[in-house]
């Protein structure tokens, strides 16, 4: 296989680990804990793995010899920079336990684990993926594992090739599906252990000893190169309103940590819309303010960040999904069988009347969206709904009015983008492969604690690799109840924007300069090798988070 120069120079790299897995590893257990909601529901649905304790790993003046182990690694849901790394941590983590060790790939997902698909990941495999982006080594897939004849069906490949431990390399869903998991083999005494990894680039799945989900540092630098690049353009031309969506479906931490690193005209912050109860024309509203006051000084451009998920926190429009989530949930089939021209009607008679005023509000082509397929998880598929055309056309039209008013004397013309598949693959920043590394050396760690239902966490990220801390904890600490396809369901909860937090109030204190003038920040592409300052710096998000604290 042909390698470009920097593969060739990135296979040279050599991630850092926080000295306590340097050397023999002792667990020392916390506090027991509870979920964050819902404790009563959620200790009746998980008895076996409810309430343990949390660990931290320290340094072991006393090392004992370990035993070969078998473990099995999945990777699960949508890709993440970094992945690669996780999985040569934990290889090199289980043949530190013991040279004997084995690690097999399921391949594709969670899907290989029930389809008996996988293959053994070897040494010269490994060493030709260390340092690189995607999920290529073994593929990525979403099958849900929630039935008891998936878990049994897994349990019959985990017996034959003798695998103790299994490893789920995933975001919230992934590792909701990791928890039932583990409950399930746990209460039936099956002897398989089940750990988690936090994997995803929209930074939702973290809490105060996950910092931060792998991918997030490096697709935020991917996309704030593009923006900064953009907005190069754009003030060049001097002639183009850019309308940016960038992934991040549940939570608006990529568009706010990319605000943050580039400094646009306006940043759209979901969890601030749904917080002051605002209308999709409220949004509208305010952009085209902010088009006008720049017209007024000869600035005909600019650019706006908008969140992947935006619809859906709007609550007029969040009800609506919400009711829509459940009538196609109920009657899929029956919706399905109606003559696409008749569809929207039938959503409109179907709707509480509420509801059916908000979607019929609607243009046509969003509302549609709005009822396309479901993903395996009964959501509503936002990447597929073209927010930012949307808000240009809403934007155009209220300059019209504006014009027409005497409120604006510009000329407003629109470009387009949506930044997603392009930052979910690409090699990871160094902290990125520092950080994915070590949280794949920390679950061999946790395999060899003996324990089951942990999430690999490593801590104390604004700090040197070496001064990391690392440890687990369980899984159902993160959990709570929520609706899905109908149902009241387990879930690991979400980590939204919060609007008191320091990251979002730096930006609320410097908007308002970036929306009149023109403050943009270039941040250029990922450096790998150069001075501490350029290439190893966490995201600003953590930065600003831990000052806060």
């Amino acid at each position: 296989m042909k390698k470009s120069a920097l593969q060739k120079a990135r296979a040279a790299y050599q991630p850092k680990l926080p000295i306590a897995l340097t050397g023999p590893v002792k667990a020392v257990a916390g506090k027991p804990t509870q979920s964050v909601a819902n404790q009563e529901e959620i200790k009746a649905l998980f008895p076996s793995t409810y309430g343990l304790p949390e660990i931290r790993f320290e340094k072991n003046s006393a090392p004992t010899p370990g035993k070969p182990i078998n473990v099995g690694v999945i990777l699960s849901g949508g890709q993440a920079p970094g992945g690669h790394n996780v999985i040569s941590g934990l290889f090199d983590g289980v043949k530190k336990i013991h040279r004997d060790s084995r690690l097999f790939g399921f391949v594709m997902g969670p899907g290989g684990l029930v389809d008996h698909k996988y293959i053994e990941l070897t040494a010269p495999i490994i060493d030709e993926y260390r340092n690189t982006g995607g999920f290529d080594i073994i593929g990525s897939g979403r099958t849900k594992l929630e039935t008891k004849d998936q878990f049994d069906k897994g349990l019959e490949i985990l017996r034959e090739l003798d695998i103790k431990a299994l490893v789920i390399i995933g975001g919230d869903d992934s590792n909701t599906n990791a928890a039932v998991l583990a409950e399930y083999y746990k209460a039936n005494n099956c002897g398989v252990q089940v750990i988690g990894c936090p994997k995803t680039i929209d930074g939702d799945l973290k809490n105060e000893l996950i910092e931060t989900s792998f991918g997030f540092d490096t697709a935020t630098k991917v996309y704030s190169e593009m923006i900064g690049n953009i907005e190069r353009d754009c003030n060049s031309a001097k002639k183009y309103w850019h309308f940016i969506k960038l992934m991040g479906r549940s939570a608006s931490h990529i568009a706010l940590e990319c605000a943050l690193q580039t400094q646009p005209n306006v940043c759209i912050v979901s969890e601030e819309v749904e917080a002051k109860n605002m209308t999709l024309q409220q949004v509208v509203d305010g952009i085209a303010d902010t088009v006008a006051a720049r017209a007024a000084e000869g600035n005909n451009f600019g650019t706006v960040l908008i969140p992947e998920g935006l619809i859906e926190f709007i609550p007029a429009v969040k009800a609506l999904i919400a009711e829509l989530n459940d009538l196609l949930a109920a009657k899929g089939d029956e919706f399905a069988a109606v003559e696409p021209d008749a569809q929207r009607q039938w959503v409109i008679d179907h709707l509480s009347a509420e509801h059916a005023s908000t979607y019929a509000s609607l243009p046509a082509g969003v509302a549609r969206q709005l009822t396309l397929d479901r993903d395996p998880h009964g959501n509503v598929q936002v990447s597929l709904i073209e927010t930012e055309k949307l808000l240009s056309e809403m934007v155009g039209k209220r300059l019209a009015d504006m014009k027409a008013e005497g409120k604006y004397v510009g000329k407003f013309s629109a470009q387009h983008h949506f930044f997603g598949y392009e930052g979910r693959c690409a090699d990871p920043s160094n902290f990125d492969a520092d950080y994915c590394y070590a949280l794949g050396f920390n679950a061999a760690c946790l395999i060899n604690a003996g324990v089951t239902g942990y999430m690999s966490s490593v801590r104390n990220l604004v700090k040197p690799a070496v001064q990391w801390l690392a440890g687990g904890i369980p899984i159902t600490m993160m959990m709570n109840m929520e609706r899905r396809h109908g149902e009241m369901k387990p879930v690991i909860q979400k980590a939204l924007v919060q609007l008191d937090g320091a990251p979002f109030r730096k930006f609320a204190e410097q908007r308002a300069d970036w929306a009149l003038n023109t403050c943009y920040v270039y941040p250029g592409p990922i450096q790998y090798f150069g001075p501490t300052e350029v290439c190893d710096q966490p995201s600003l998000t953590l930065q600003y988070e831990h000052k806060g604290k």
